[in-house]
């Protein structure tokens, strides 16, 4: 599924105090593969993931999930959009501290209204490595292990684009390494459509390309660069603000 931005403009605080979080930003993130989303702090990276994704809607410009704009949708359709056909992913995790791993999976079903079966929970669980720890709680888990379980919570709805914000900024290189290959997994065994806010040029060289954003402007996209050509290119982007 592809997602497109075109001129998007965002500006928070819409008077003398505005902040113009993104400028006439205009990106596509073709359907079946992996983009990373990086920028200097305050660049606009999670602003446009926000966008892009329907959690927010901008000041100006269009955006189009598989064809939808999502600006002619309401809110209760744009929901059901985001509902049925997009999964999110938070550096925080989101998990419900009082429900165990299934049921926090299981969630995203309940609140649509349907009656998620064990063997739809227990393979969105499998599928992360985690169908031995269903009954677990957030707390009885480690930090890689609740990232996980959030992933499945994102991925069983089966959605055809997966947005992510900082995935593994709060995780260690191991866990990192396994959140990671779950994502590319989505692009290349299921040709889902990934697209990761990130920090850190290791995880931008797992995707495709990646897009670079500096005061709210598209102004860079390396394709297929390794990290040290990502981590080079992001120092002189910093140095430049």
């Amino acid at each position: 599924m592809t997602v497109v931005l075109r001129d998007v403009r965002m500006i928070y605080h819409p008077g003398a105090r505005q902040v113009l979080a993104l400028d006439e930003v205009s990106v596509r993130f073709p359907a079946g593969t992996f983009s990373a989303v990086m920028g200097p702090s305050g660049s606009g990276k999670s602003t446009l993931l926000h966008c892009a994704a329907g959690l927010d809607r901008p000041t100006a410009g269009l955006v189009t999930i598989a064809g939808t704009d999502l600006g002619d949708l309401s809110e209760t359709a744009l929901t059901r959009l985001r509902r049925d056909r997009v999964g999110f992913i938070f550096q925080a995790f989101n998990l419900v501290s009082s429900l165990n791993a299934a049921q926090n999976v299981a969630l995203p079903l309940r609140l649509a209204g349907r009656r998620p079966t064990d063997a739809e929970v227990t393979t969105a669980l499998a599928a992360v490595g985690l169908a031995d720890r269903a009954g677990h709680r957030p707390s009885e888990l480690s930090g890689g292990q609740q990232q996980r379980v959030a992933i499945a919570r994102a991925l069983i709805t089966r959605p055809a684009v997966v947005f992510a914000d900082e995935p593994t900024g709060a995780l260690d290189n191991r866990s990192s390494r396994q959140v990671l290959e779950l994502l590319r997994g989505l692009v290349d065994d299921h040709e889902q459509t990934v697209v990761m806010v990130t920090h850190d040029p290791v995880a931008a060289a797992v995707a495709d390309r990646v897009v670079m954003l500096a005061d709210g402007r598209l102004v860079d996209e390396l394709a297929g660069a390794d990290a040290v050509a990502i981590a080079s290119r992001m120092t002189s982007l910093e140095l430049a603000c």
